[in-house]
């Protein structure tokens, strides 16, 4: 009979065979992440790339995703067609963001700058990622994403599913326990402070594919620790919604609640 402390590694070595196919690197995928940013928004690191090592760098980082997706694509899907459909979209989502930006600058009063939003701010640096892993999820390539937004969680407490649809013009201020379920429709110039949970009124399993969270309506605040569940809840545009308020029916646009012992 095997000794178990011998064999043991055997085993490892015969389960390590059978998981680890068909999913992304984790350590490339930060590195990705990591390097798209510094592109996208250099003063994170500190430097301006001249425009050769820009170009570089963008055929680098079209190299690193084609290796990320490679274990996840279904049979007969070219990942260079899926590459060139991701970074078709970076334009756009780079536009995205510079008015992410602005709209922190403009309504937050102890910002000084964009640069300072940029380098300083957990709720933008969560939106990029929210962005980026966006993009990659409307592909249809699974895992990826969920890698890129649990990174910005680990990092920032924000808790954004890629697969929620947030509008232009989004403002998380302060950001801390944040949670965005998959489902979420969020409409544009949207402000939520800490704490807000957009989830569901419960979970089940067969309950995949199908709304179970909230639609926020254009320009909705939502303050500290409020809760918004369900995916027949609307809360109209313009609605204002007070801090530690649990909400699981809808409202109407302009409307502000708040709770009152």
């Amino acid at each position: 009979m095997d000794n178990p402390v011998k064999s043991f590694p055997r085993t490892l070595a015969v389960l390590h065979g059978e998981c680890c196919h068909g999913v992304p690197s984790k350590k490339g995928a930060v590195e990705f992440l990591g390097d798209m940013v510094a592109l996208l928004f250099p003063v994170t690191h500190g430097q301006i790339f001249p425009p050769d090592e820009i170009e570089y760098r963008w055929l680098d980082l079209q190299l690193q995703f084609r290796r990320l997706i490679t274990p996840v694509l279904p049979d007969g899907v070219r990942r260079g067609e899926v590459t060139e459909r991701f970074f078709s979209r970076i334009p756009d989502i780079y536009t995205g963001l510079l008015e992410d930006a602005t709209m922190f600058t403009e309504c937050d009063p102890a910002s000084v700058s964009r640069e300072e939003v940029v380098l300083c701010y957990p709720g933008f640096y969560a939106i990029i990622v929210y962005r980026l892993a966006h993009a990659i999820h409307a592909l249809g390539i699974p895992i990826l994403p969920r890698l890129l937004s649990e990174h910005a969680h680990s990092r920032t407490g924000i808790d954004i599913h890629p697969g929620a649809t947030i509008g232009r013009h989004f403002y998380i201020d302060h950001g801390t326990g944040i949670v965005i379920g998959e489902t979420c429709v969020i409409g544009e110039g949207v402000t939520m402070y800490q704490g807000v949970t957009l989830g569901a009124t419960f979970v089940k399993k067969d309950l995949q594919g199908v709304k179970r969270h909230p639609t926020i309506g254009d320009g909705v605040i939502m303050y500290a620790g409020c809760t918004i569940l369900g995916g027949d809840t609307v809360i109209g545009s313009g609605a204002i919604i007070g801090g530690n308020v649990w909400i699981t029916e809808s409202v109407a646009p302009g409307t502000k609640v708040f709770y009152r012992s």
